[in-house]
């Protein structure tokens, strides 16, 4: 008996000293992967609180531990209010990341704790945040009168339909709003994500600055890292394409580029940016959130100055649009995150979408070149017809037509479930938000489907269109 307790105790004290250890190990060099989880969780906890309203602890276990990683179940934040960060620790101890809360400009996430460089990285007072008109139609204002449609409304309120954990969604016919319906704890004046959607946006403030001249579809010698090499012949056509040849492993199922890029690394920029070559421009599509980040950094670049670069989609795009939501958000070393991290109302994202179906004019004034949209809706070869010249989608879970659905449909679509059809042929506009993780095989096509199927069709009574869409022309 006495020698079974003695190896008992031995037992013990060896099981504690490997506790003790690995206690050790997690705190002096943790591993990458619970720098990412934790980085995750202190951003999206950060952006959801100090932008969206919501409660810590509702976000985390919400948005952070529910659709995730089992691991993320066991990571803790905390809010410092007074000082605008938010801390997430591994068991409330292990691999502490960092988030910054910087106004206009959002959150960002600082996982090397630099506080000082992060917060300097935007020192220039953002945009006064616009008001919107409450009173005036939508898009005018954030009124919709009497034009809801009563049997899209019947669809939205279909769990099946809608989709599991949807937030918002909005549909646009004839320029106004027709249904919308919100998940519990969400409604019209809720700042959501649009994850990649946000490429798309970061497109189209790169073709405000072409617009005014500054920037082409075919200019070369994009960054200083690439001078003497093969990397100065991809062309900003490329970047937008998704066929730049660059490497980028988008897969985030570990540490990869794109989670490294995004919670690791304080720059977002470096990166993509020193990624070599793996195939010449445009002849392999390769799907990267670095692309985006790169096109932020080179339009940023081409803006003229520092201070003019910070205010440029606030001043060329969301203020003209009346997206008085939307928030940008910017890395810590003050590059605008282009691949994933705006923040706005479905009813902006709704004026965006809007926005492109009327081809880039609004309120009677071009805001993007001739063709610009058109690249949004014309696919490269590189992508077997799914993706566009111009960060945006043509079959993001099938051609349309497998799906029944228009020919000229085009997509925004983002991580969780976001998703935005474009149907130029029937006026329409259908915005779907929520946290819908991709392993629940939750479709967009669906509900665009069942929506067109009780719209008017061509020779019926149309709904009377707003001023706004009177005066604007269709593509």
């Amino acid at each position: 008996m006495r020698f079974v307790l003695r190896i008992l105790k031995a037992l013990a004290l060896l099981l504690v000293l490997v506790v003790i250890a690995a206690a050790g190990w997690l705190f002096i060099r943790p591993p990458e992967l619970l720098s990412v989880g934790d980085g995750y969780a202190a951003k999206i906890v950060c952006s959801n609180v100090f932008i969206a309203g919501r409660g810590a602890e509702d976000v985390l276990h919400d948005d952070v531990q529910a659709p995730g990683n089992p691991l993320l179940r066991l990571v803790r934040v905390s809010v410092d209010r007074d000082n605008d960060r938010v801390t997430a620790r591994f068991m409330g101890l292990f691999a502490p990341s960092y988030a910054l809360y910087r106004g206009a400009f959002g959150c960002t996430s600082v996982p090397d704790g630099n506080f000082e460089a992060a917060a300097n990285a935007a020192p220039f007072d953002p945009p006064a945040k616009m008001q919107a008109t409450h009173d005036a139609l939508w898009p005018e204002g954030e009124g919709t009168g009497n034009s809801e449609d009563g049997k899209i409304a019947a669809l939205l309120a279909d769990a099946g339909v809608a989709g599991p954990a949807m937030r918002a969604i909005v549909v646009v016919r004839n320029g106004r709003i027709v249904a919308e319906a919100y998940g519990p704890g969400f409604s019209a004046k809720t700042p959501l994500i649009g994850w990649s959607m946000t490429k798309t946006v970061n497109a189209a403030v790169l073709g405000r600055l072409m617009l005014d001249g500054k920037i082409s579809f075919d200019d070369e010698n994009l960054l200083v890292q690439w001078k003497n090499d093969a990397r100065a012949r991809i062309k900003v056509s490329d970047l937008l394409g998704m066929e730049s040849g660059l490497a980028f492993n988008e897969d985030y199922g570990d540490v990869a580029d794109v989670t490294r890029m995004l919670y690791l690394d304080p720059d977002m920029v470096s990166l993509p940016a020193n990624a070599p070559m793996e195939a010449l421009p445009g002849q392999r599509f390769r799907y990267s959130s670095g692309t985006a980040v790169l096109l932020s950094r080179i339009w940023m670049d081409r803006v003229g100055n520092a201070q003019a670069a910070f205010t440029y989609p606030h001043d060329a795009l969301f203020s003209p649009l009346g997206m008085t939501s939307a928030v940008f958000e910017l890395d810590a070393r003050g590059t605008f995150a282009g691949s994933s991290y705006l923040y706005a109302t479905a009813h902006d994202w709704a004026r965006f979408g809007q926005f492109l179906l009327q081809d880039g004019v609004w309120n009677g004034q071009r805001l993007l070149p001739e063709g610009f949209v058109g690249a949004m809706r014309t696919p490269t070869a590189a992508s077997n017809g799914r993706y566009t010249q111009g960060q945006a989608w043509l079959a993001p879970g099938g051609p349309s037509a497998a799906f029944g659905l228009p020919e000229d449909t085009f997509w925004l679509t983002g991580h969780d479930g976001q998703s935005m059809a474009i149907v130029p042929s029937a006026n329409l506009v259908v915005v779907r938000l929520g946290l819908t993780p991709g392993r629940l095989d939750y479709q967009p096509q669906t509900l665009l489907k069942k929506i067109l199927a009780v719209v008017p069709q061509p020779g019926e009574p149309k709904q009377q269109a707003g001023s706004q869409q009177k005066a604007q022309p269709q593509p």
